[in-house]
């Protein structure tokens, strides 16, 4: 089985052929195509490693939707010096469906 090791948005995944991913947001509509190209590993029964990426390898996606992810409480707080705030953020992301490994 071919799996590939891929960089985006700062983060590292490790993806097979089928795999649905979210990473973070892209400027990509949702039935769109991406091309990762900063491939840092290609595995199967022939391991290529990049120093650091290899050459010649992408990682196309398709675009099955954008998002946000469930929203968490930033709640900042000192004690006895009524000092509160209560900020929520929801974080932007893009759901992948990688559709084949070259190199």
């Amino acid at each position: 089985m071919k799996y590939a090791v891929v960089e985006t948005g700062g983060k590292q995944y490790k993806v097979s052929e089928g795999d649905v991913i979210k990473v973070e947001k892209l400027d990509v509509e949702a039935g769109g195509l991406v091309d990762l190209e900063k491939v840092l590993l290609i595995g199967g029964e022939e391991v290529k490693i990049g120093a650091p990426y290899v050459e010649g390898a992408k990682v196309t996606a398709e675009v099955v939707k954008n998002g946000k992810a469930k929203k968490i409480i930033v709640f900042k707080y000192k004690a006895k010096k009524n000092y509160r705030r209560k900020q929520g953020h929801r974080q932007p992301y893009t759901e992948l469906k990688i559709t084949s490994i070259l190199g």
